[in-house]
């Protein structure tokens, strides 16, 4: 799925290329991630404003209490779902402004997402399907209970922050299924949680910081 938008100055593919060059010195090891973060563009998913702050390695706010993450933990939280192997289908909580899912969409045959804010659903809504991104299906509703309805998936992403880890969600996860979510309250972790034939396994990854996961519609 090709789809270089270019930008000028600190939107341009220089200034992507960048970004992947400090993914790589952070770590990042799969080249299909690096080449979804170059593609997406990420200055078309914040505010105008801030657009010349798009490719730093910084969280930014996109209203409503809520914030775009930033190309690191996006590109982590992605390379861990991945682990290496191609995604079918992928389950994704708290859309936000729908980087994550433009991210996802790159690497996973389908994308499923859900925001809670009706101005941000309907913001990233028209944002992905602006960008063509067929494979995206965003939907509104409250995502601390999934779709499972949809179920199973083989890979789930949480883009908030569980005060636990969410046993309802991992139930929707295929055999050989992996879901990346941030778990605390004050100090956060992230959490990778497999399936297997044998049941699950949890394993604590790294401090992160996001906003809560909040219930219900709003």
């Amino acid at each position: 799925m090709n789809m270089r938008i270019t930008g000028i100055g600190m939107t341009s593919p220089r200034t992507r290329l960048r970004m992947i060059e400090r993914l790589r010195e952070q770590g990042i090891r799969d080249e299909a991630v690096l080449a979804a973060m170059y593609e997406v563009p990420r200055h078309l998913f914040v505010d105008e404003a801030l657009a010349s702050r798009a490719y730093d390695d910084v969280s930014l706010p996109i209203n409503f209490n809520q914030t775009i993450s930033q190309p690191y933990i996006v590109a982590r939280m992605t390379e861990i779902l991945r682990n290496g192997q191609p995604l079918g289908k992928v389950l994704e909580i708290g859309t936000g402004c729908g980087y994550q899912a433009a991210v996802l969409g790159q690497v996973a045959k389908e994308v499923q997402t859900i925001e809670r804010i009706q101005p941000l659903y309907e913001r990233a809504r028209k944002q992905l399907r602006d960008l063509k991104m067929r494979n995206i299906s965003v939907r509104y509703g409250d995502g601390g209970i999934g779709l499972p309805e949809l179920a199973p998936f083989d890979g789930i992403i949480m883009a908030c922050a569980a005060p636990t880890l969410a046993a309802g969600l991992r139930e929707q996860l295929a055999l050989g299924g992996r879901m990346v979510m941030p778990v605390g309250m004050q100090e956060q972790w992230l959490y990778l949680v497999e399936r297997d034939k044998n049941g699950f396994r949890e394993t604590r990854l790294e401090p992160v910081k996001f906003v809560p996961l909040l219930t219900g519609k709003a």
